[in-house]
């Protein structure tokens, strides 16, 4: 009697080198188009507050610190599971900067204490 085999998903490779199932035309990131100019090496690796100044820069933002954000934003989705902790809350932290230059309220922060009743 003949076994059958279980189909295997095709896989293919990633730039971090491990393997997708989502071919590189069909991922969300491959159809993104952008205007803007694209932000200094290395930004992103800096303090919350060299980040917010460096992406609040005309060369680098000329739109202002709405574009500033969505550059924050799209960078923060990117990363996804591969950032810490501590290289979210200091994103978190620069976009909460971004926010006062753009005159809006920073976010309301969720508070992880319970209340004693």
């Amino acid at each position: 009697m003949a076994t059958k085999k279980s189909p295997t998903k095709k896989t293919y490779p990633t730039k971090s080198g491990k393997r997708s199932t989502t071919p590189p035309s069909k991922r969300w990131s491959a159809k993104v188009k952008t205007d803007s100019t694209k932000p200094g090496p290395g930004l992103f690796k800096k303090s919350a507050k060299a980040i917010a100044t460096g992406l609040a820069k005309k060369s680098v933002s000329p739109k202002g610190p709405g574009q500033a954000m969505q550059m924050l934003s799209f960078y923060e989705n990117r990363g996804g599971k591969n950032l810490s902790p501590e290289r979210k809350r200091t994103l978190e932290n620069a976009k909460d900067l971004l926010r006062e230059k753009e005159g809006k309220a920073p976010a309301k922060k969720k508070s992880s204490k319970k209340k004693a009743g």
